[in-house]
């Protein structure tokens, strides 16, 4: 098992030192959060240092900062050339992340979204994938990277979810206002969404647009949504936001 250490105790890190912590790896965490960390150390003893405590006593480092404090956090720390970092930053580049971690050479940048602790969170990876699968696979999926700016595009990909919850919270209250019960309304669509979601294939091959494709046959409800939104252009405005968020990551 390894010795696994997180800079910056929030909801990022949490989920991932729980699942960690599962597999029988040695996690510390930073005093960075301390509610969070008293709580990991509690629930799965986690031990809890300084921030060049967690780096002395780890090998496998995991950044997880807010972008405004990143670099002021790490650049007094003192790494060591054996040891591996994983940022899950959004906005600092591999560059910016080997100039503050020096001598550490062995650095990966992923996306991890909270529910990779029950498993099934793709996790995007550049410029290795093995660091992340060695830890988080096979329970959650790991994407290699060709390109460094992709890592931007997948982060502009993973705001996605709250769009969708944005479609489900409106059809929600719709719901709810015409029957009276809120209540059921949104334990309906949560519902109905996540079920639907869970047996949809995710091997790549299309699965997408084969299940909307299915629900969405002629003169049928589900083609009168998709036909409403065809006619507001709504995949423009998506393009478009993912595109600004891509580029605002890019810097």
């Amino acid at each position: 098992m390894s010795r696994i250490g997180f800079i910056g105790t929030g909801h990022i890190a949490a989920p991932m030192v729980r699942f960690l912590a599962s597999q029988g790896h040695e996690v510390t965490v930073s005093e960075r959060g301390a509610d969070v960390a008293a709580d990991l150390a509690a629930s799965v003893g986690a031990k809890i240092a300084s921030n060049q405590g967690v780096v002395d006593s780890c090998d496998i480092i995991f950044l997880c900062l807010r972008p405004a404090v990143w670099e002021e956090v790490t650049t007094p720390l003192t790494f060591r050339a054996d040891q591996q970092i994983i940022s899950v930053m959004s906005g600092p580049s591999l560059a910016e992340l080997s100039s503050a971690v020096v001598p550490a050479t062995d650095i990966s940048i992923t996306i991890p979204i909270g529910f990779l602790e029950r498993g099934g969170c793709p996790l995007p990876a550049f410029p290795k994938s093995e660091p992340l699968a060695n830890l988080f696979s096979p329970e959650n999926p790991v994407i290699e990277l060709r390109e460094e700016s992709q890592i931007a595009d997948y982060f502009a990909a993973s705001a996605l979810l709250s769009s969708v919850l944005t479609i489900m919270k409106d059809g929600a209250d719709w719901l709810g206002a015409q029957t009276g019960n809120p209540v059921c309304a949104d334990t309906y669509v949560a519902s109905l969404v996540a079920g639907f979601m869970r047996d949809v294939p995710k091997d790549g091959q299309g699965r997408i647009l084969d299940a909307r494709s299915a629900l969405a046959s002629p003169n049928t409800l589900n083609r009168a949504v998709v036909d409403a939104m065809e006619a507001a252009d709504t995949k423009a405005t998506i393009v478009q936001i993912m595109q600004i968020l891509s580029e605002r990551v890019k810097g």
